[in-house]
């Protein structure tokens, strides 16, 4: 459903993303990993069509999403990004109805009204939905937001989701809680793509891992494979060692040597 190919970004004569090649399809959970300043946020809002690329091309369903008008993105594709501040006084119910302002001339009322009551039980904010926004914790609002973006892409059949550290301001429980949302939509068929920084939950979660360093993509495949032993070292200066967790399968990464 993305794709983005021989893609590159040059900002004031430094090289921010150079020869980026992605394909996320309907149905992947997709983590973007790397080291801090790598090029993650970035990527993320070039496939977003928040941000244009100077080099290569973006799509989106087959589509350069130079072509597309914000209003259509906005209909198929949400994006949560690190920070969500709001500049008035607004309550919680109220934010997450933003996200269906994009369909509120193609669908009823009560169809908008059930979205908001779903993704707001799905994000665990029902509780908070009378609370001002501006009084919540920044795991609480991020939590807010993210009902926001599910809301959005309620009932849109062929959808995206862009999560730029969904997990950052949240305590262990909702992290794990957000991940296996991300995770249950790309099952129903969603094309999710979320900036990580916590190998074990992205190698967890996630369907495919894309390693990002230096703005260049140096790995892309499925977690074990992705994020091997040498890798990890190279690029994280970690060593590693993947550990059965449950059914599933997780990377550690830790120091062996002790240093800081």
């Amino acid at each position: 459903m993305i794709s983005a190919v021989q893609v590159g970004l040059r900002v004031g004569g430094k090289t921010l993303l150079e020869d980026v090649n992605l394909e996320v399809a309907a149905g992947t959970f997709l983590g973007l990993v790397g080291p801090n300043g790598a090029g993650k946020s970035t990527l993320l809002r070039l496939l977003a069509g928040e941000q244009r690329s100077t080099q290569g091309t973006v799509s989106i369903s087959g589509r350069q999403v130079a072509q597309w008008s914000g209003a259509e993105l906005s209909r198929c594709r949400a994006v949560l990004p690190q920070q969500s501040a709001m500049a008035f006084e607004i309550a919680v119910r109220d934010v997450v109805e933003l996200g269906r302002l994009p369909h509120e001339n193609s669908v009823s009322r009560a169809q908008n009204k059930a979205a908001v009551a779903r993704a707001l039980h799905v994000a665990d904010v029902a509780h908070l939905e009378t609370r001002s926004y501006a009084t919540l914790s920044g795991g609480e609002q991020q939590r807010v937001q993210l009902a926001r973006v599910l809301a959005q892409i309620d009932g849109v059949r062929t959808s995206a989701l862009l999560l730029d550290e969904p997990t950052a301001s949240l305590d262990l429980s909702h992290q794990h809680r957000v991940l296996h949302v991300a995770r249950r939509l790309a099952a129903a068929g969603a094309a999710v793509v979320a900036v990580l920084h916590d190998l074990f939950t992205a190698s967890l979660y996630c369907d495919r891992i894309a390693v990002v360093s230096r703005g260049r993509i140096v790995a892309d495949d499925a977690p074990t494979a992705a994020l091997d032993p040498s890798t990890v070292r190279s690029v994280f200066e970690m060593d590693s060692a993947w550990v059965d967790a449950g059914k599933n399968r997780a990377l550690l990464a830790f120091k062996s040597d002790g240093g800081p």
